[in-house]
């Protein structure tokens, strides 16, 4: 076949059933990307405007919120755009930047919540070596190196990709991804699947450490009653975020892998960007609402600008 390593554009697929109704699903999702941004927005300037929100848990749920904006800036301006358009296509690079930015959100935001979940741990289980082990100029590092390994995880494979010869440039999907540009690719793929599956041992390792650490902080809040009220203040919002965004992306995972053509393109849509919809808008919420301290200070920071 012929090589098309180095077309102009990729064609994306995923839009093919929505032109008669483009403007409907413009607004709607034009309207949800600014309430994710809204949320998002507010969290951060909260943590950041108020001093005694400068505590290590609230920097890592800070970094949520940044990491958030993040990565649905690699999706939702171009989604929109394609709602408005009769074609819907990608540059070569542009496809691999998307993709870049998407999956480096995904593993940011899933390496971020195992920090979380560390941090409860320490908090809960060793209280008085808390501040020793966990401090603020900590927790900036930590977010720091967080942010670098991410990065450098991420574009290990779009390296490998690179190197590629394609022999196709249809993606049948709302976005660029990176396993669906592998999978055009003309020649061999072996050094792409093991390095995918090295970074999946490193983050079911990573899933079994936030394991851990749960169950050890459910054992010793079951000690007390005053523990079962910490641990529902402050761990159950970590949690559903949790298990909200392991949901959400195992289905994007299973679709990308094992996705069946037959199935429905809504029903593919929808399995594909869950953990784009689903955990941007719901994080700040479940942070913002559970949480009493940022809770607290958002009320106190809206009044004190209605007095001004």
């Amino acid at each position: 076949m012929e090589n098309l390593s180095d077309a102009i554009i990729f064609n994306l697929s995923g839009l093919n059933e929505t032109r008669s109704q483009k403007y409907v699903f413009f607004t709607f999702t034009f309207l949800f990307y600014l309430f994710i941004i809204f949320l998002n927005l507010t969290l951060i300037a909260t943590v950041l405007l108020e001093k005694s929100l400068h505590e290590p848990m609230y920097i890592f749920i800070c970094n949520l919120s940044v990491n958030t904006l993040y990565g649905t800036a690699g999706f939702y301006p171009k989604l929109l755009a394609d709602f408005l358009s009769d074609t819907h296509v990608i540059s070569y690079t542009g496809c691999l930047i998307q993709a870049f930015v998407i999956y480096s959100s995904v593993l940011c935001e899933f390496s971020n919540l195992t920090v979380m979940a560390y941090d409860r741990y320490v908090a809960i289980c060793k209280p008085l070596e808390y501040h020793s082990i966990i401090n603020t100029v900590t927790a900036r590092n930590i977010v720091l190196i967080l942010w670098i390994l991410t990065f450098c995880e991420t574009v290990i494979p779009i390296l490998l990709t690179l190197r590629l010869s394609l022999c196709g440039s249809r993606i049948d999907r709302l976005y660029c991804d990176n396993w669906s540009i592998v999978k055009l690719s003309c020649v061999d793929t072996t050094l792409n699947n093991i390095y995918g599956y090295i970074v999946v041992i490193v983050h079911i390792i990573q899933a079994f450490f936030i394991v851990y650490s749960y169950i050890e902080i459910i054992r010793e809040c079951l000690k007390s009653s005053e523990g079962r009220s910490k641990f529902l203040q402050t761990c159950l919002p970590h949690l559903i975020t949790l298990i909200n965004f392991t949901i959400t992306t195992l289905f994007d995972v299973m679709y990308a892998r094992y996705g069946s053509r037959n199935t429905s393109q809504t029903l593919r849509n929808i399995m594909a960007v869950e953990f784009l919809v689903i955990p941007p808008a719901l994080n700040p919420l479940v942070y913002g609402l559970n949480l009493k301290q940022i809770r607290r200070r958002f009320l106190r920071l809206c009044n004190s600008e209605q007095k001004s």
